[in-house]
């Protein structure tokens, strides 16, 4: 059992299930007068969010929730803002999303449940982390990873169309992103440039799971119009049932072809056009997109669902090929890995470990651990372990983008290979 070189973790503690601060039961008798211990990080913060003037001024304000410090708006929607803010004792940067309660209908009360449900459920490097979520009378905070290099729309737009290789490895991250939601049979259905995020090192994430949902079968049928018109999928203007997989996957064509030509596939000055436009399958690839690539986007977007590429044969593409991951992508439930601090037996013990030492620093104790059991988003223990699990992650290698490793010299052959193989030795993910 591992030595603890924490003050506070030798102690006996009392402490309520959301509660950050200890008490400890002495027996004062035996006990020799001597000075009071230096109080913790997390000690010192409890105490000035109660007592310092300043702290609580920032709290009335706004300009501190919880223990984030806000900072300036970043971006914004329809029923919210993004902002930027700071963990009071990691002190890593986080995006806040604030949503003001009092706006919020029937219908966005439920998006916003499908989208903490969905983020709560997705551990995967090219998807949006979610960290925490703050309750106030009346906002809900959403604190997320920050990626912090704005995204692929504004990129395309201000630097023109992505080159051959950064289309390659960009595409690549969206595919893996959704194959790994589709193992987990969550659908996002707002898939559009502006939800993929990019990092300064040039990681892809995907974000915006407000239209996202949950199903207890892929192939279960759904009936509601989601995302985007420019992103939509022909059987989305049927006003029919439809089935989740292909309407994302026609959203990745549309991406695709956004990436490598800079304009849309579909473009017209009216809804009534463009609905025209997109139930014909009326576009036009560039000649001077690579053969490759073409052929990949005319597999995509293909009206009959059931004739579209499967996301396999997206990644066994001859295009795709020489793209590889620096790492490994296994899929597994974040919550899997929430046990393991309080686990003698765990997968990933040296991060953990890591993690766990990083909290003791900070003034944890395995009493708020026990209590908290790192499953609640709205536990502020929760938050502090996904940010410091997320660092260490990223300092790990995990947040790196792929690479394109040269020529294939033989794509047909190669390609065969690959997608035969895909199911048990995709480089891209490795299903659990």
């Amino acid at each position: 059992m591992r030595e603890s070189h924490s003050p506070v973790t030798n102690r006996n503690f009392n402490c309520s299930l959301y509660s950050l601060t200890v008490s400890s039961v002495t027996d004062s008798e035996d006990e020799q007068p001597m000075s009071p211990p230096q109080p913790t990080p997390l000690q010192k913060l409890t105490s000035d969010m109660c007592n310092d003037e300043n702290t609580i001024k920032e709290l009335v304000t706004g300009r501190r929730v919880r223990f984030y410090k806000v900072r300036g708006e970043i971006g914004s929607g329809t029923f919210s803002r993004v902002k930027l803010a700071f963990h009071a004792l990691t002190k890593d940067k986080v995006a806040l999303k604030v949503l003001d309660k009092t706006r919020l209908d029937a219908q966005a009360h439920r998006q916003l449940s499908r989208e903490i449900s969905s983020m709560e459920s997705l551990q995967h490097p090219n998807v949006v982390r979610l960290f925490e979520v703050v309750e106030t009378p009346s906002r809900l905070h959403l604190v997320m990873e920050h990626a912090g290099g704005g995204d692929l729309h504004e990129r395309i737009c201000s630097e023109g169309k992505l080159s051959d290789n950064s289309s390659k490895t960009t595409f690549a991250q969206i595919l893996s992103a959704i194959k790994y939601m589709h193992s987990l049979n969550i659908m996002h259905r707002d898939l559009k440039a502006e939800n993929v995020l990019l990092t300064r090192r040039g990681c892809v994430k995907v974000a915006d799971f407000g239209f996202s949902t949950r199903l207890t079968n892929r192939y279960n049928y759904l009936d509601t119009f989601c995302g985007s018109p420019p992103y939509a999928a022909p059987e989305l203007f049927e006003e029919k049932c439809y089935l989740g997989p292909p309407v994302d996957i026609w959203a990745m064509g549309v991406l695709l072809f956004f990436m490598v030509t800079g304009t849309m596939p579909f473009r017209a000055e009216t809804l009534g056009k463009l609905r025209r436009f997109i139930r014909d399958c009326a576009y036009v690839v560039p000649p001077w997109v690579p053969g490759p690539c073409q052929r990949l986007i005319k597999g995509i977007l293909k009206l009959d669902p059931a004739e579209r590429y499967a996301i396999d044969q997206m990644m066994g593409c001859d295009w795709l090929l020489p793209v590889e991951f620096p790492w490994p992508l296994v899929s597994r439930e974040p919550t899997s890995i929430f046990r393991t601090l309080l686990s003698p037996e765990s997968e990933n013990l040296d991060e953990e470990e890591e993690v766990w030492n990083s909290m003791e620093e900070l003034g944890f104790t395995t009493e708020h651990l026990r209590n908290n059991q790192l499953k609640d988003s709205r536990s502020p223990v929760t938050g502090v372990y996904r940010i410091l699990s997320h660092r260490i992650q990223k300092n790990r290698g995990y947040d790196c983008p792929p690479v394109v490793r040269g020529m294939v010299r033989d794509h047909r052959r190669e390609g065969l290979r690959a997608y035969k193989g895909l199911r048990h030795t995709s480089k891209f993910c490795v299903l659990s």
